[in-house]
């Protein structure tokens, strides 16, 4: 995780320097060197970790995050428009709806290891606030928002561009896993299928469901998720990433 230091400094202390989590690495990795490295700590800073350490909650991601929502909407949208000339209104926003939605946002952040360069509540880091699609997909949209106020549209278009718009082959077999999977074994394959409940753990409130997707007898791949849908849409997905390599797609 990042340094705590809220005075804007580069220097980095603690757990986040000996395993190598720290601003500079982060900005290697987005491709964006900050001017005020204060907007990618904030963007980093999750309001568990503002409210117990009593810091004002402005100083959290949330509102970088709802700037860059309305970035990613834009660029998205444009990127969309442009590259689809015949796709109607309607298909325009569901895709774009698909494309921007939190699992696949949190699909792009898990390349980035954007959750283990965060700042995060005790408590939110013992319940694995780390891999919590709701967090890395809203600290996804943070760094788009810091990079927009550090150095304009530009810079967090390329961001976008190079992070959420690109290897959208891929992407798109994630954004839609289950019902493509469900198209191409029942309808491609003429064959039977099932998803599997294979452990259910953590407390109420932060449950982990863990499932497998089956096709006659075959375990094609399983998932995690905190819903059992968001842990069968991540089985789906990787089922469709081996039943192509086997040349079924």
């Amino acid at each position: 995780m990042l340094d705590s230091d809220t005075s804007g400094g580069r220097s980095l202390q603690g757990r986040s320097a000996v395993h190598g989590y720290t601003v500079e690495v982060l900005e290697e990795r987005i491709g964006y060197r900050f001017r005020d490295v204060a907007l990618l700590k904030q963007a980093m800073t999750h309001s568990s970790f503002t409210n117990e350490q009593k810091i004002r909650k402005t100083q959290n991601y949330e509102r970088l995050e709802f700037l860059g929502d309305a970035v990613l909407e834009l660029v998205s949208s444009e990127f969309l428009f442009r590259g689809n000339p015949k796709m109607s209104e309607g298909e325009l926003t569901k895709t774009r709806a698909s494309m921007v939605c939190e699992p696949s946002l949190a699909f792009c952040a898990r390349d980035l290891e954007l959750g283990k360069f965060m700042l995060l509540g005790k408590g939110e880091e013992n319940t694995g606030g780390r891999s919590r699609d709701s967090i890395v997909s809203d600290a996804m949209e943070a760094v788009i928002g810091a990079i927009y106020l550090d150095g304009g549209m530009e810079p967090a278009k390329a961001f976008i561009d190079r992070f959420v718009l690109s290897d959208l082959e891929d992407k798109q077999l994630f954004y839609d896993s289950k019902s493509n999977l469900q198209e191409l074994i029942q309808g491609k394959l003429k064959k039977a299928f099932s998803y599997e409940l294979l452990e259910e753990s953590g407390p109420e409130h932060d449950k982990l469901f863990r499932v497998s997707v089956n096709m006659e007898g075959e375990t094609l791949g399983t998932g995690e998720g905190k819903t059992k849908k968001m842990a069968e849409q991540q089985a789906a997905y990787k089922a469709l990433l081996l039943l192509r390599d086997r040349g079924c797609i």
